[in-house]
């Protein structure tokens, strides 16, 4: 059964770049080693001492192509991905669809984003849709995936697919993974699969003609697409992007759904915290911080929202909550709970002043949210307390409870809803076909949005995992709405 689309040759809707945005100060042509890099530090005490990168490890082909943690863990790595397709139907049922056509034959995809089985899932479907990457001897089609952020457990170990990744890796490492899966011999990609900007930056800055020849860019999350918007209005962007971040199947489910039972998981793994009575403060309340925020307060949580948006402060306040600022609430509350994607959220005054025994976590994209470099210095100290979890001492006896150093709480300590991540890896895979297939001249040198009805399309591979049945217009009520009786049926603006 072949994807069709209505009006396929309808355009995404265009982003607007220039008026309605607010831009992050930071420019794209800073160094991409700062702080603003999503490379994570933690190492735990419990990992070989050894880094994967002074191993000699050959994989059951014989390939030493790759560089993971432990290959002999390939076949743990493959119940875990059969188990994550359980949940993935609508992926896999795309998968079906669609690789008797190949629509990404001759595509060569360079990948960074969180490596879970979940994302496997994604890359196993991308291989069997054609997409085509360097195995070296090896004539298997492959996609280099680095990592990007957090790796909850180590990376999964792919048939084929070349994955530099490891749980534990240094700044360092993580910059050393990306440039093995661009800087190859006799292979050189055409697709971006990026998850924060890291790899699109890297490519543009480090290898500037294989940028130029890259057919498209998929970026899923918000600093990544502040990103593209800072490279699109300097007039840097040389390749069409797709911004997957604010598709409705990405921002109205995965950061919205995932992270209201990932918050729970993950505080409740690493603290053990009771909720009930707790006073708690979140900061930033688009479809991450709503998420966090519903959750809390179904368990009885006492929940303050800082923003800096008047929209989503006013969404915040008939939510019942109270708006305030962080400085206000600091000394008070005993979990400080970071979701805006921007950087410097929590300061050292801030940590100052908290009290004795607040967590702080992150659940927004980067691990610059909480300024956790101001704390390593001479006056304070660290203790391991378990993995994943740091207290760290002020001179007079004071503790801070610090999960993941800052990085993303549920990718770092807990799982995250496999259901909800098939919606964004659907709806990642359509955009890379789409960039991909498109006739030259489609698409600018701009950053796109998915249009509704892929948006809608994507919804309704996911509906019979719930035996649900759409209602269907009849042609007077189609009529009566100015609507198509197939879709679209929200506006591109929704």
């Amino acid at each position: 059964q072949q994807i069709q689309f209505a009006d396929d040759m309808q355009e995404f809707t265009k982003f607007p770049t220039k008026t309605g945005r607010r831009s992050l100060s930071r420019s794209i042509s800073q160094s991409s080693t700062d702080s603003y890099s999503s490379a994570a530090s933690y190492t735990d005490s419990s990992d070989d001492e050894v880094s994967p990168r002074e191993k000699q490890q050959t994989n059951s082909k014989g390939s030493s192509n790759f560089c993971v943690k432990n290959i002999k863990q390939a076949e743990f790595g493959r119940r875990e991905i059969e188990i994550a397709e359980q949940d993935m139907s609508a992926l896999i049922s795309l998968r079906k669809r669609a690789q008797g056509e190949k629509p990404l034959a001759g595509a060569k995809i360079v990948g960074c984003t969180h490596i879970t089985a979940q994302t496997a899932v994604l890359v196993e479907t991308l291989c069997a849709l054609g997409s085509q990457g360097y195995a070296r001897a090896i004539p298997d089609p492959c996609i280099p995936m680095s990592r990007s952020r957090a790796v909850p457990r180590d990376a999964p170990v792919l048939p084929g697919v070349a994955v530099f990744a490891w749980k534990g890796e240094s700044e360092d490492d993580f910059w050393w993974c990306i440039d093995r899966c661009v800087s190859v011999d006799g292979w050189q990609p055409n697709m971006i699969l990026d998850d924060g900007g890291d790899l699109t930056h890297w490519v543009y800055k480090k290898y500037p003609s294989v940028f130029k020849k890259i057919r498209g860019i998929v970026e899923e999350s918000v600093t990544g697409v502040h990103r593209l918007y800072q490279l699109s209005k300097a007039g840097k962007l040389c390749v069409p992007a797709m911004n997957v971040n604010d598709s409705v199947t990405k921002q109205k489910f995965d950061n919205l759904y995932c992270c209201r039972e990932s918050i729970l998981d993950g505080l409740k793994r690493t603290t053990d915290v009771m909720f009930g009575g707790k006073q708690v403060v979140v900061c930033g309340y688009g479809e991450v911080g709503k998420g966090c925020c519903a959750a809390l307060k179904a368990l009885g949580a006492i929940v303050y929202v800082t923003e800096i948006d008047p929209i989503c402060a006013l969404q915040a306040c008939m939510d019942g909550f109270r708006v305030v600022k962080l400085s206000e609430v600091i000394r008070q509350v005993d979990v400080v709970i970071t979701c805006t994607g921007n950087k410097n959220v929590v300061t050292r005054e801030h940590l100052d002043r908290m009290k004795n025994s607040c967590i702080v976590c992150n659940m927004g994209h980067s691990n610059t949210e909480i300024d956790v470099t101001s704390l390593r210095t001479p006056e304070l100290t660290w203790e391991r307390v378990r993995s994943q979890v740091d207290h760290v001492i002020w001179p007079d006896g004071k503790r801070v409870v610090l999960l993941a150093e800052g990085r993303l709480l549920n990718l770092s300590c807990s799982t995250v809803p496999t259901f909800v991540l098939s919606i964004t890896a659907t709806t990642q895979a359509l955009a890379l076909i789409e960039l991909y297939n498109a006739p030259e001249g489609r698409y600018k040198q701009d950053v796109y949005l998915l249009p509704k009805k892929m948006d809608e399309y994507v919804a309704s591979l996911h509906l019979p995992s719930f035996d649900a049945h759409l209602t269907e217009l009849t042609d007077d009520q189609a009529k009566y709405l100015g609507l198509n009786k197939n879709g679209p049926f929200k506006p591109n603006y929704y």
